[in-house]
Formats: C-alpha cells, structure tokens, sequence
C-alpha cells in the first residue's frame, strides 16, 4: 500500500470500523446455534492460517529474532486477551445481543487508560475520567428494562458481567505487552498471540465435559456460513486492515475512528438482527460515543 495516498490511513481505519461491526453482527447470528468456544476456537485457528499466508506473502518471518521471554509474553497476551477475552465477549453478544454489546465495549478506552495508569504509569486527566462516567451512564440507560425489553433482568446482569471481564482480560493483554508492540513487527506479533489464543482454548476444549455437543456445534448448517464469513472478516481483515490504518496515520485518530465501530455496530443490528431501537439505548450510543471521544482526546 502506499502511503503517499492521501487519507489513507484514515479511510482503512475507518473501514476498520465498518467490517468489524459486519463481523459482530455475523458473530451474533452464528452464536444462535455455535457454542462460544467452538465459536472462538474456529476463528483463531482460520486466523492463524491466513495471517502464515500474508507474513509469507510479504516476505516475513515466523521465526522473528526475538528472546524467549518475548515469545513467552505475547503467547500469554494472546491467552487471556484472545483466548479468553473473546470467549466472555462471544457470551456477552449471545445474551445482551450486537446494540447493547456496542455501548458495554466502549468502557474498552477506559479500561486501557486505567490500566496504563497502574502498570505503565502514564497519567490520568480529569477529562478523561468524565469521560469514562459518561460511558458508565450510558451503559446505565440503555440497558434500563422496560415493560417492553424483551432481555430478562438475569440476562442483561450476566451480559453486562461477562462483557466486563471481556474487555478487562482484553485491556489487560494490550497493556502489559504495549512496549513490545512498538518494536515488533506487527503481523509477526499478530500471529504470536493468536497462536496464544489457540494454546489456551484447545485445552479448555478437550478438559470440557460438553466438547462432543461443543464441537458438534459448529458444524450446525444453519451457522456455517455465519461463522466462516464472521471469522474471515472479524480475525483477519478487520485485524489486517486495523494494521495497516494504524501504520498509516497517527495512533489517536485511528483509535477514534475504530470507536466508530460502535454506531455502525448499533445501525446493523437494527437492520440485519431486527434489534429494537428504543428511546434508552439511542441515548446510551450517543453517550456511549461522545464519552469515548473524551477518554480518547482528555
């Protein structure tokens, strides 16, 4: 790609956003019938293929040079951030559906900058904070139950709960390797942790006292089709073209425009799942949104 085209890490960083939301939306559909670790297990294996495939196709390496204790950091990042993390988002969208999902991830920035705090001592503004309690309201709002929500309190309580952990087990990934992803390739630091991913989620499998029903649920035919384009646009082109949106174009304004994902996560639900848009979650996205946009430029 050539860097010299005008807006072209703000147009992939962007398309991010787009094809990530179009994944969600074929995850939720595929999560109908196919357990969330076979789910997982599926698209970090289809994942890992491709990624072998592009790093050979543009010269890489697999075998970067890099010590032991690197290789052993990333393998662990992508345990609990790929590994686990998505099993507990794949649960969290089986129950509280795409809509409400998009408002839970956006305490993702949150997490992260909390976390950088702690670990990497970076600073904490006062715009920010407001931020993160304008995504903590907004979560508030929209997933109020009305006399017409069709997700029981029970649900909405565990959704909320996994999504939580989800996006804590993510944060927690990024953050403790953030220095190793300034100096590692990325597509070769990309593999490493989906290969992290896979040796953390085919024990879990194997020691499952359900993994017959587990693994016979992704061959269900009427979720195939979900789960495979899912895989193939949610693991590696939204993760291939995230790459290269944020190799073109500063760090801050790619992360804003990823956070997009989230309103066009909540318009495909509507449209693709018949999600119901109702008065609190318009106003749990808008606010949802705009309290992002504070933790990310506060």
């Amino acid at each position: 790609m050539d860097a010299s085209i005008p807006y072209l890490g703000k147009g992939l960083a962007l398309l991010t956003a787009v094809v990530w939301a179009f994944a969600v939306v074929l995850f939720r559909k595929s999560g109908e019938t196919v357990h969330p670790i076979a789910l997982n297990l599926f698209k970090n294996s289809l994942a890992v293929i491709l990624f072998i495939a592009t790093i050979w196709l543009f010269g890489g390496s697999l075998l970067h040079p890099a010590p032991a204790h690197i290789y052993i950091l990333l393998l662990l990042s992508g345990a609990i951030g790929i590994g686990i993390g998505d099993i507990l988002f794949f649960k969290c969208l089986n129950l509280l559906g795409a809509g409400l999902t998009a408002i839970v991830d956006c305490l993702y920035s949150p997490f992260i900058i909390g976390l950088s705090v702690v670990w990497l001592r970076e600073s904490l503004t006062l715009v920010q904070i407001v931020g993160a309690l304008v995504i903590v309201s907004a979560i508030m709002i929209a997933t109020g139950i009305t006399g017409k929500e069709t997700i029981s309190r029970r649900n909405m309580v565990r959704g909320i709960i996994y999504g939580l952990l989800a996006l804590a087990a993510m944060a927690v990934s990024i953050v403790t390797i953030k220095p190793l992803l300034e100096q590692s390739p990325l597509l070769w630091a990309t593999e490493i942790r989906l290969c992290g991913g896979l040796v953390v989620l085919i024990p879990i499998l194997i020691l499952h006292p359900k993994r017959r029903t587990i693994v016979a649920s992704l061959f269900s035919h009427h979720s195939w089709i979900y789960t495979l384009l899912g895989s193939f646009f949610g693991a590696y082109v939204a993760m291939f073209i995230w790459l290269a949106g944020m190799k073109y174009t500063q760090a801050s304004i790619a992360s804003a425009l990823n956070q997009t994902s989230t309103i066009f996560i909540f318009i495909f639900a509507a449209i693709f799942l018949k999600e119901r848009i109702t008065l609190g979650r318009t106003i749990g996205i808008i606010l949802a949104f705009f309290g992002t946009f504070l933790v990310l430029f506060g």
